[in-house]
């Protein structure tokens, strides 16, 4: 399992699309941070909202950019058959390849880590930042990188083209993310509208970045993961049958 684990890391990094895509976000996000309007200096506040407001949004394309190619070359490339008679248990291989893609999450993460330093050390005085909101925010954002990551895989699992691997982990993403919130938008559920809402991953990620901290946040977040690693182990398991 390690060695799978380790694989998959080195394979992301000895190609041009790994620094790409952390590259890529890395950007994106010190724009929204420092650059573009809203920025910390332009609100004079010691905050990363903005960061934490956009790199949702930026995940729908990066998780599925990490994820597309886990089992999806596999397949293609007629590896995943010489694979499953390895001696390791599907569960193993899912493992293998759903920790990598959060080794991964984290080495994208760690970089912004910069902001809060900077933000931490522009304050006047020192540390006005809310630090508890601050952790709070980087939690919900690693834990909704981690159903992203579920989505990718089950999207990868079900298919030996990485570019549809990866449009559907978008669109799978997408919903999950935002298309609860606008049934809820659209007033058309009056009744069940709240509860709606609360199917979307939006809702959750939304009270843990005001730092926040309920059980039934992080219930849902580990259920849903769940799902979608249990639908990939599904998507594997077809071939026997």
């Amino acid at each position: 399992m390690f060695a799978l684990f380790a694989k998959e890391i080195k394979s992301f990094f000895t190609s041009v699309l790994g620094y790409v895509v952390i590259g890529v976000f890395l950007v994106v996000t010190g724009l929204f941070v420092w650059v573009l309007k809203g920025n910390v200096m332009e609100l004079g506040r010691s905050t990363l909202q903005g960061f934490f407001d956009i790199a949702p949004l930026i995940f729908l394309f990066l998780i599925p950019a990490i994820t597309m190619r886990m089992f999806a070359e596999e397949r293609k490339s007629g590896t995943m058959e010489l694979l499953l008679t390895q001696p390791i248990s599907d569960n193993k291989l899912i493992a293998a390849k759903f920790l990598a893609c959060e080794a991964l999450l984290l080495i994208a993460l760690l970089p912004t880590l910069i902001y809060f330093w900077s933000v931490w050390s522009l304050g006047a005085p020192d540390g006005r930042i809310d630090v508890g909101a601050t952790w709070c925010s980087y939690l919900g954002l690693f834990m909704l990188g981690t159903i992203f990551v579920s989505i990718g895989l089950f999207a990868s699992s079900i298919t030996k083209n990485q570019i549809v691997a990866f449009l559907l982990a978008a669109l799978f993403c997408f919903v999950m993310y935002y298309g609860f919130f606008f049934i809820y938008d659209s007033g058309l559920f009056e009744n069940a509208g709240y509860v709606i809402k609360k199917i979307g991953i939006e809702h959750h990620y939304a009270y843990i970045s005001m730092g926040v901290i309920d059980s039934r946040d992080i219930i849902y977040f580990i259920t849903v993961s769940f799902l979608f690693l249990l639908g990939a182990r599904i998507s594997l398991l077809s071939r026997k049958w």
